[in-house]
């Protein structure tokens, strides 16, 4: 099987300290640009509500990772999914995609809100995010996924209790 190396753009500075399931929403952090790439990369950046990043649970460790179904957050009223119907770190390669408002841009520095990774992360890709790209035709899924994020995910952090 073919591997790859990939290094990372950018780091998340401030925002979430910790790794929580919920309460992602409301916080402000900053998307930080390696000095190694020039301001011009990011011209037109501003003119975007939001950005798609790819980024690296970089806190997890490879033995993290389960090949198995599991039902999600280990609750039994959930039914068992293999591990690509996941959408966390037990993953193979430990990969994140999130859709963050950007709220300003300050040379290396992409403010955004919304952002589910932590101080540190480190981000693999960015983009802005293209209405037209997003998904077509009408969206299926199991009511479980909505039953688990809906009430807190994004719920506004101040607000954990």
């Amino acid at each position: 099987m073919p591997s790859y190396e990939v290094s990372s753009i950018a780091t998340v500075v401030g925002g979430h300290t910790q790794v929580l399931d919920d309460y992602q929403g409301g916080v402000r952090s900053i998307i930080r640009f390696n000095d190694e790439y020039p301001l011009e990369t990011l011209q037109g950046i501003e003119e975007f509500s939001h950005l798609t990043v790819v980024w690296r649970f970089h806190r997890a460790r490879p033995e993290d990772v389960q090949l198995h179904a599991r039902s999600p957050r280990g609750d039994a009223r959930w039914p068992a999914t293999g591990t690509f119907v996941h959408r966390n770190h037990r993953r193979p390669n430990q990969l994140a995609i999130s859709f963050p408002r950007l709220l300003d841009v300050d040379g290396r520095d992409l403010h955004v809100t919304d952002l589910d990774a932590v101080d540190g992360t480190p981000v693999l890709d960015l983009a802005p995010y293209f209405q037209q790209m997003g998904p077509r035709g009408p969206i299926r899924q199991p009511a479980w996924p909505g039953e688990m994020l809906a009430p807190t995910y994004w719920s506004n952090a101040s607000e954990r209790p």
